[in-house]
C-alpha cells in the first residue's frame, strides 16, 4: 500500500489556504471557487488551523452570526490532526475514522508538504483494488 509521500507525488502538493485574519465569507468564496470542503489556515508558513464547511455550519450558521463579520481564526479548528508523509493510506483512513476528520495536513516536522482528503484516500484504495483484480484475472486466464 502507498504511503502519503507517494500519493502526494502523484497528486501534487498544492494546498488551498487562507490567513487567520481573513473574513469567513472570503474563505467560503475561495472554497466554492476551488470546489473544496476545507482550507488550511496559514499564519505565514506556520499551519495555524483548518477551516471546514462543518466549522462554518456549526459555529456561524447555527449561532446566527454573519460570515462577513467573523474572522477565520474565530471559527477554525486549531487542534489540527497532522500526519507524517511516511504514513500509509490505510493508517490515514483509520485515523480519519477515529478522529472524525475529512482532511489531513501532511507535515515533515513543522513544514507543510500537502494535504489529503478522505476522497483522495478512497480513490487510492479503489485503484489498488482494481489493480489486484486485473492481476487475479490475468493469473486465472493464464
Amino acid at each position: 500500500m502507498k504511503n502519503l509521500k507517494q500519493l502526494l507525488s502523484a497528486k501534487g502538493g498544492h494546498v488551498h489556504s487562507i490567513r487567520p485574519d481573513a473574513k469567513v465569507f472570503e474563505a467560503l468564496q475561495l472554497m466554492a471557487q476551488k470546489d473544496v470542503g476545507a482550507l488550511l489556515v496559514m499564519d505565514g508558513s506556520r499551519l495555524a488551523g483548518i477551516l471546514s464547511e462543518r466549522d462554518y455550519a456549526r459555529k456561524v450558521i447555527l449561532h446566527g452570526k454573519s460570515s462577513q463579520d467573523i474572522a477565520v481564526r474565530d471559527i477554525m479548528t486549531a487542534d489540527v490532526v497532522r500526519v507524517d508523509p511516511e504514513r500509509t493510506v490505510e493508517e490515514c483512513m483509520s485515523l480519519m475514522t477515529q478522529r472524525r476528520v475529512r482532511h489531513l495536513p501532511v507535515c515533515e516536522g513543522e513544514t507543510l508538504v500537502g494535504v489529503v482528503s478522505i476522497g483522495d484516500l478512497v480513490k487510492e484504495v479503489i485503484a489498488e483494488q482494481e489493480q489486484t483484480i486485473r492481476q487475479l484475472e490475468s493469473y486465472i486466464h493464464s
